[in-house]
């Protein structure tokens, strides 16, 4: 089988791994002790689709090939105590007694190198008890220490262990542009960046500003939480993964990803939406059939990340549809996309499209928000209007950097100012790459001869 095993770093990662792994089990019919109830279970479902999230123990018990590190324990305390809790090796859930305290440095210096070791060892514990690992989702915002410092760390280890044929996809909150939870985010999130650039496959970006306003406007939540952001992120992911774990149509493997959507090496930050996203009292009077879904996951205002894919141009498009779907309505669907003024693709990728069908409709959690729907898309993008992410960032670091402010808790860490420089003319080059990648091609170069 193709395994997956994914690693949860952070509070931001820890806690999107829990709505994650929530809906894992409820898409099994896997209880939160570890047990299959088979009276949920899916008939169509393949019998062993559990294997790519679960190792199936000799007792009847599946356990989620996942790892959760925190350096400071409150996060992982409260999976500990969770509905859920039982459901995690003990082993697998590693929390330190000291916090990042939102310091890169810390976490990829002096904190986090304590728990390294320790976290590598599990992690080639679970790579041992599968038979065809695929590779790794990994979860953490690029804004905190942990996230940001030990993340990195983290990455760079993993590249050097696994090497580049075990596909690394990554799931990073990038600060907001309004909502901001610490001063020295820009730091943290250049560092980690410089890091991402070269330690993953794909990158997708997601920001708790531009999910805020999905939950507020679509589900009707009036002042989402934390635990809201996060059932909408676990639904994307649990579409990436969809064809490992159920038959489709038109399966798409994990390593088709990054074959698919990144052209060059450096351009693997991919934007993502999901529809529909609808709230039960809206769902009843909504036309949700898969021409409808298709346009609303190209919505500006759909997307994860705070950008205007308007302001770009597509490289690449990746269309996930689940539930009741056919092929036929799939092409209709991105044929009405391709033909919409606002969806402008660079003229050097004239195909663009990669679909991917699964007959399992999607899940939701019982008691949540979102209304249960017959079919689903999730739109996963590489647009030249990520870089508005990247020069955000680069200005807001710019305007500390050059008074040198808050320099002096990364320098007393163990890091050096040459670091902030080097990351920080990686990032300036890799908005000059989206800029490149963006123009038309040159009439001599559309020439075959």
């Amino acid at each position: 089988m193709r395994e997956i095993i994914s690693i949860h770093i952070g509070q931001a990662g820890v806690q999107t791994g829990n709505a994650c792994w929530e809906l894992y089990c409820l898409e099994h019919g896997i209880t939160p002790d570890g047990t299959m109830d088979r009276s949920k279970t899916n008939t169509q479902q393949d019998e062993k689709g559990f294997s790519t999230f679960f190792n199936e123990i000799g007792s009847g018990t599946y356990v989620p090939r996942a790892v959760m590190i925190d350096l400071e324990p409150t996060t992982i305390n409260q999976v500990r105590s969770g509905n859920y809790g039982k459901l995690y090796h003990p082993d697998q859930l590693i929390s330190g007694k000291e916090d990042a305290a939102n310091n890169y440095a810390r976490g990829h210096y002096t904190v986090g190198k304590e728990l390294l070791e320790l976290s590598l060892n599990r992690i080639r514990k679970l790579a041992d008890q599968c038979d065809g690992l695929q590779g790794f989702l990994i979860f953490h915002s690029v804004g905190g220490g942990t996230g940001s410092g030990f993340g990195s760390l983290l990455l760079d280890r993993l590249s050097a262990d696994y090497g580049t044929k075990k596909t690394k996809l990554d799931f990073c909150l990038f600060p907001s542009p309004l909502v901001t939870t610490s001063v020295v985010e820009p730091y943290n999130t250049v560092l980690a960046t410089h890091t991402l650039l070269e330690h993953t496959d794909c990158a997708f970006v997601l920001d708790n500003e531009a999910i805020y306003d999905i939950c507020r406007r679509n589900l009707d939540i009036e002042r989402p939480s934390y635990h809201n952001l996060n059932r909408v992120v676990a639904q994307i992911i649990s579409s990436l993964t969809c064809s490992l774990r159920f038959p489709g149509s038109l399966n798409v493997d994990l390593n088709e990803y990054k074959t698919n959507l990144v052209p060059y090496p450096r351009i693997h930050f991919l934007t993502c939406s999901l529809a529909p996203i609808v709230s039960e009292k809206k769902a009843y009077r909504e036309r949700l059939n898969t021409t409808e879904i298709t346009s609303a996951a190209f919505e500006p205002e759909n997307m994860m990340c705070k950008c205007d894919p308007r302001r770009g141009k597509y490289m690449a498009v990746c269309m996930m549809y689940r539930g009741d779907v056919t092929s036929k309505d799939v092409s209709e669907a991105v044929t009405a996309v391709k033909s919409k003024p606002n969806v402008q693709f660079v003229d050097w990728s004239p195909a663009g499209f990669k679909t991917g069908i699964s007959q399992q409709k999607p899940t939701v959690v019982p008691g949540g928000e979102m209304a249960q729907s017959n079919r689903a898309v999730t739109n996963l993008s590489n647009t030249t209007a990520i870089a508005e992410v990247f020069s955000r960032i680069n200005k807001k670091f710019d305007l500390m950097f050059n008074k040198r402010a808050f320099v002096h808790w990364y320098v007393g860490e163990g890091m050096e100012e040459g670091e902030f420089i080097e990351a920080r003319d990686d990032l300036s080059a890799l908005e000059e790459d989206y800029v490149e990648v963006a123009k038309d091609s040159a009439p001599d170069e559309m020439n075959d001869d």
